[in-house]
């Protein structure tokens, strides 16, 4: 399978680290191919640095705009703007996983689940939970369910993690 990843280019703690970096060789051992952002840096490139260090296969996928970015040591696609970048990550890949990560993680993945919403597609959505980083925005997203913004319930759309192992068996059991 081909799992697209968002996740923070900054420095962040440790713990963000450690998750990432045994998700990525999770997703190594099991033969599946990375699909990111291509950034050079951060928790990004942490967790594709292990994924390439495991086996795998990684896609990154830049906007011009971004280029000074780009980590080289892999495939990497340019595209024109952002919403064509997203518009890549959509077709490359089968599943998508948001590790802990700023406005541009959550534009990331907020975007794949309003387009699963509309039936664009039916791949797996979902975040790494580590320590409860999106625990807010779960409870969030159930208020949202239960007072009837949400077209279809919380647990038909996404999921959350709170282990790199949960995560893997998330994605394994509803992967294409």
């Amino acid at each position: 399978m081909r799992i697209c990843i968002f996740s923070s280019v900054l420095d962040v703690d440790k713990k963000y680290f450690e998750a990432g970096k045994e998700f990525a060789r999770l997703l190594a051992r099991a033969g599946h191919t990375v699909v990111c952002g291509a950034s050079n840096r951060g928790l990004m490139k942490s967790v594709v640095d292990v994924a390439i260090a495991g086996g795998s296969k990684v896609t990154g996928v830049i906007s011009e705009s971004l280029i000074a970015q780009v980590d080289k040591g892999y495939e990497i696609i340019v595209e024109k703007d952002l919403a064509a970048r997203k518009a890549q990550f959509l077709g490359l890949s089968d599943a998508f996983v948001a590790l802990p990560g700023g406005f541009g993680t959550l534009d990331e993945i907020t975007e794949i689940l309003e387009l699963k919403k509309h039936g664009v597609h039916n791949k797996p959505v979902l975040f790494l939970n580590t320590d409860g980083f999106y625990d807010g925005i779960k409870l969030q997203l159930e208020r949202m369910d239960s007072e009837g913004f949400l077209q279809k319930s919380l647990t038909q759309s996404l999921f959350f993690a709170p282990t790199p192992k949960e995560a893997m068996e998330y994605i394994e059991g509803h992967g294409n």
